[in-house]
């Protein structure tokens, strides 16, 4: 087994070591974050307009899209209507030949009369 007289690797080395400087070492840390941390502020705020950006994007794009269904609503509206010209103009041609069949008629009658 592993008892207290088995002499480690690490022996030693341990030991010679300087003692670490807890002040120092807050000191470094501060120094580290006051360096880096300008530079993360500025990247949160460039991220943060970044996002609003994309949130309006996204909101001014969806608005196109409804603008554009709208517009293919129209488009469709128009369709009917000019198919409803179309199906109009056919009827008031019927109507006349059907008037002018009318007149021949009465006309081939009254000259049936007549002989």
């Amino acid at each position: 087994g592993v008892g207290p007289s088995d002499a480690s690797p690490d022996e030693g080395v341990v030991e010679d070591l300087p003692l670490i400087d807890e002040k120092a070492v807050e000191q470094l840390t501060e120094g580290l974050i006051s360096h880096y941390l300008p530079d993360l502020q500025r990247s949160k705020s460039a991220l943060q307009e970044l996002t609003q950006n994309q949130v309006v994007l996204l909101e001014t794009l969806e608005q196109e899209i409804s603008k554009f269904k709208e517009c293919n609503s129209i488009v469709d509206i128009n369709a009917l209507f000019s198919e409803a010209k179309h199906y109009h103009s056919k009827l008031v041609n019927i109507r006349n030949e059907m008037m002018l069949l009318h007149e021949k008629t009465s006309k081939l009658k009254v000259s049936g009369i007549n002989i």
